[in-house]
């Protein structure tokens, strides 16, 4: 049976916004702040174990710090569901998207020589994301990284080819698509970068003006 977002938070209108601003964020962060990644911290966790070899220590603090804001971010996230669940006139996930975009809005007036403190913010922002946004139609999708995307968009074209089941079919579409709103994002992040340089990340602020204002709208099953 076909899933519907009950709550404009599941729907896949904000899932696009939202892997737009996750696409954005690693563009900024990599191409504006000293090549560190805001969301990917595979990647961050990688170089800081090579830097620390080395004994490169403020390369490895470069990147260790990104992971430990995502990592602080998450567990605010989680506070926030539980200490504003009960709230009847705003949805808990709407308290998180808005504090990203006070977050990122103050990205933007710090210097670019303050990459580490930038950096270290619009990490904390994605672990904010990554934690309050878990799923899409009942799927369990991401919108500030791609590789679990990827593997759960070929797993269901793969079923789809083996059993010709169209909820499979339906399902890969909206992994792929959430990747692809995803790599969208990073383009307009590296073309807006070139024009803006560090206030490019107000237009994610904006993104999630938009999400905090969309989850006012009320969807049925």
């Amino acid at each position: 049976m076909k899933h519907t977002a009950k709550q404009m938070s599941e729907s896949i209108w904000l899932g696009m916004v939202l892997a737009l601003s996750g696409g954005f964020m690693d563009a900024y962060s990599y191409l504006c702040r000293d090549e560190v990644f805001a969301n990917a911290q595979t990647g961050n966790i990688l170089l800081f174990g090579i830097h620390l070899v080395n004994r490169e220590f403020h390369l490895a603090l470069h990147y260790l710090s990104p992971v430990i804001a995502f990592t602080i971010g998450i567990i605010l996230a989680d506070i926030v569901r539980h200490k504003t669940s009960e709230l009847q006139q705003i949805h808990w996930r709407q308290v998180a998207v808005l504090m990203e975009a006070v977050i990122l809005f103050a990205v933007a007036m710090i210097p670019l020589g303050w990459s580490l403190l930038a950096n270290s913010l619009t990490s904390f922002a994605c672990g904010i994301q990554v934690e309050s946004f878990r799923s899409i139609h009942g799927n369990g999708i991401a919108t500030t990284m791609c590789i679990g995307n990827l593997r759960s968009g070929t797993q269901n074209l793969n079923e789809y080819i083996l059993t010709k089941e169209k909820s499979n079919l339906r399902k890969a579409g909206l992994y792929f698509g959430i990747i692809l709103f995803f790599v969208i994002g990073a383009i307009m992040g590296s073309l807006l970068i070139k024009v803006f340089t560090e206030k490019a990340i107000l237009f994610c602020s904006l993104l999630m003006m938009i999400s905090f204002f969309m989850m006012f709208i009320r969807l049925e099953e």
